[in-house]
């Protein structure tokens, strides 16, 4: 990466107000040459209605990293980005502290690129593994 890590974390981050991401209390945490990592609290603004995390509060946070690392990755510029599908395997349970959700290119074609994005806790236990695919579109 020919830009600093903290300059890509902060313009990822210029991008959460007034979004999903700043309702969910998603920020960007770490980034390297081939990965993105975001953070979400787990309050019980993200709950289901037994105390746990929210299926779709995890499917949110694996789609904004992912569509994030696109914006890092791709050329964002010329093209457009959008998510074509995402899936999400739920393994385990939280009620409290953060996750983080990093995403790496599987699959980096022209066209279509493949994310595998895994949703830990803060011992790094795996909560969710989500794969999503996205696509690039030309501008015009």
């Amino acid at each position: 990466m020919n830009i600093p890590k903290s300059e890509i974390l902060k313009r990822c981050n210029a991008y959460v107000p007034n979004t999903l991401m700043e309702t969910l209390s998603i920020d960007y945490v770490d980034v390297g040459d081939d990965f993105l990592t975001a953070r979400m609290p787990v309050t019980s603004k993200v709950h289901q209605p037994d105390g746990v995390l929210h299926g779709g509060a995890m499917v949110a946070l694996a789609e904004s990293v992912g569509s994030a690392a696109c914006f890092i990755f791709l050329d964002a510029q010329n093209f457009m980005i959008r998510g074509l599908e995402i899936s999400a395997n739920h393994i385990r349970s939280i009620a409290s502290g953060n996750v983080f959700a990093t995403a790496k290119f599987i699959h980096k074609g022209r066209t279509t690129q493949v994310w595998d994005i895994k949703i830990t806790d803060e011992d790094e236990r795996l909560i969710s593994a989500v794969k999503l695919t996205t696509i690039a579109l030309p501008k015009k």
